[in-house]
């Protein structure tokens, strides 16, 4: 089984001392029947105490605070995971009853916020492309990895020209973006067509360089394929998801599976900086929390509240490499 250690070092620093300073993580790996945790262990800086519970999609969220006054706030997540390759589903049964079975689930409080369709200016110029693409009288599965594949091949994977607030019908008009859009955008087709689809967070841990969306947090895309279950499928690398792919989140987007997010009394004017470091097996030194950051945030004289956490995603946006 592949072993990875993944250490994802998240540091705000303040301008002047900041009080009651409460957050959320999701940083906690999710264990399942392909994923084996180890270790993990996560630190805080002025030691509070982490509350764990679940959330309404069943993340593991830590909830913590810091009440007294603090410049610096430190959170490191280390874990140890075995991963195991994905069983891809035989899809025995007919394309007519699996159809059939999605209709009848389509009401189900376990999927429905996973079907509900975005609606966006361009939403029927987007089905009427896309029915030339995929055939009903195909199983969901060929449709569903059909739907990836017209991701990976005709939006570009570019820096810089979307952040993590872009809507799908810029999405759609520029036909470009990164991790984040290449989710989003199959979103919106798999339940366009009928197809449970919802957002997944992890990292992405390749053997080899050159994966999209390495040594950084990792967004594809979980579609529930009938009489199966959940299977992931990375639109940006267009492969179903493999033993390289460690999940953290899922929600109905991005905004459920937030790594980091929270709140302070005190100056606005504070940097972020977060380091993912990635250890595929072969040994490397780990970093320590004083290591040179990965992305470095800064945020100067803002008298409206700013979630800095996003802000670092979207910068990560444009500093990745194709």
């Amino acid at each position: 089984m592949p072993a990875y250690k993944i250490r994802h070092i998240t540091r705000y620093t303040y301008a002047s001392p900041v009080i009651d300073c409460t957050n959320q993580i999701m940083l906690y790996p999710v264990i399942d029947d392909r994923l084996e945790v180890k270790k993990h262990e996560i630190k805080i800086s002025h030691n509070p105490e982490i509350e764990v519970f679940s959330d309404y999609f069943g993340n593991k969220v830590g909830a913590f605070s810091v009440i007294n006054p603090h410049t610096e706030l430190l959170i490191e997540s280390t874990a140890e995971v075995f991963t195991k390759p994905v069983l891809v589903p035989m899809d025995e049964l007919s394309a007519e009853e699996q159809w059939k079975h999605l209709d009848e689930i389509k009401y189900n409080i376990e999927f429905f916020d996973f079907l509900k369709e975005a609606s966006f200016p361009s939403e029927a110029e987007a089905k009427k492309t896309l029915s030339r693409v995929i055939d009903p009288a195909d199983k969901p599965l060929k449709n569903a990895l059909v739907l990836s594949e017209y991701v990976y091949d005709n939006f570009k994977y570019e820096k810089g020209v979307t952040n993590i607030e872009t809507p799908i019908e810029e999405i759609w008009d520029l036909k470009a973006g990164v991790c984040q859009d290449f989710a989003h955008m199959l979103l919106v087709m798999l339940r366009m067509f009928k197809i449970p689809a919802r957002y997944v967070s992890g990292y992405i841990c390749p053997k080899e360089s050159g994966v999209r969306g390495e040594g950084a947090t990792h967004a594809w895309v979980e579609a529930y394929i009938p009489f199966f279950g959940w299977l992931g499928l990375d639109p940006t690398n267009n492969t179903i998801v493999t033993d390289g792919h460690v999940k953290i989140a899922v929600g109905r987007n991005f905004a459920d599976c937030t790594p980091v997010k929270g709140t302070y009394k005190g100056s606005g004017d504070h940097t972020l900086e977060v380091t993912v470091h990635i250890e595929n097996g072969k040994p490397r030194a780990m970093p320590s929390p004083t290591a040179i950051p990965t992305y470095t945030y800064t945020v100067k004289n803002k008298e409206v509240p700013i979630n800095s956490y996003r802000k670092y995603l979207e910068m990560q946006q444009q500093q990745q490499q194709q």
